[in-house]
């Protein structure tokens, strides 16, 4: 995702070089070397936290346990149950793993459906403004891919069984927090917040150094820029 959404960093770069305003480039060159560049990039993202350990090697985007379980995991070691809490993170994170690649298509229609007003907008817009145009245009139909992945990797899962049951009841009474009541929602929403933190990092890293992460393809795709 890095080389890719050097994009955004780059066009700026360039612009401000040649004092070419965003509003000056055509419709080609303002969403089509974007839309290449990001359809590229929401490969390599994909893959990198859809792999083994994407997540559960990754400390930024592991998924711990609830944090109403999380407070009682020390006693459920020392009471023998240390398997359990192991197994469930395991669970989780692995229900991340398979669920990921499941975004990539959502990912790639979301820029196909990229307009010029939007690509313009990415461009001239905040930090993470490829960020919020993704979770806007994905995040609940992903959440809706994800939900039954994450149910058949915690099913069997007794740890998960018996958090559901008691958590759910939890959540009426305010001890549970509502989002985490249920193991394979929180799983799920986890698994959407890494996807979108890893994108946020990449255009973060990209526009804060344009000139040195542009790869040559990116300075072939938007070379006219400077001239």
């Amino acid at each position: 995702m890095r080389q890719l959404l050097a994009t955004l960093g780059f066009v700026l770069f360039t612009t401000q070089a040649s004092a070419l305003g965003v509003s000056d480039l055509t419709n080609t060159e303002a969403s089509g070397g974007l839309k290449e560049a990001l359809t590229q990039g929401v490969g390599k993202a994909v893959s990198s936290l859809g792999a083994a350990d994407g997540f559960l090697g990754n400390k930024e985007v592991k998924i711990p346990l609830p944090s109403s379980l999380k407070k009682i995991e020390k006693g459920m070691k020392l009471m023998g149950m240390g398997k359990q809490s192991d197994e469930l993170i395991l669970k989780m994170n692995r229900a991340a793993e398979a669920a990921v690649p499941e975004a990539k298509t959502l990912l790639v229609d979301s820029i196909k459906k990229m307009s010029v007003a939007d690509a313009k907008a990415i461009l001239t817009g905040p930090q993470d403004a490829a960020t919020q145009y993704f979770k806007k245009t994905t995040s609940t139909q992903m959440a809706e891919k994800f939900l039954p992945i994450v149910e058949k990797a915690t099913a069997n899962v007794q740890l998960a069984e018996s958090y559901n049951k008691y958590a759910e009841m939890g959540s009426k009474f305010g001890v549970v927090k509502k989002e985490d009541a249920n193991i394979n929602q929180y799983v799920t929403k986890k698994a959407l917040d890494g996807v979108y933190l890893m994108i946020a990092k990449e255009e973060a890293a990209i526009r804060k150094d344009p000139v040195g992460q542009a790869s040559s393809l990116l300075k072939k795709v938007f070379g006219a820029l400077g001239k």
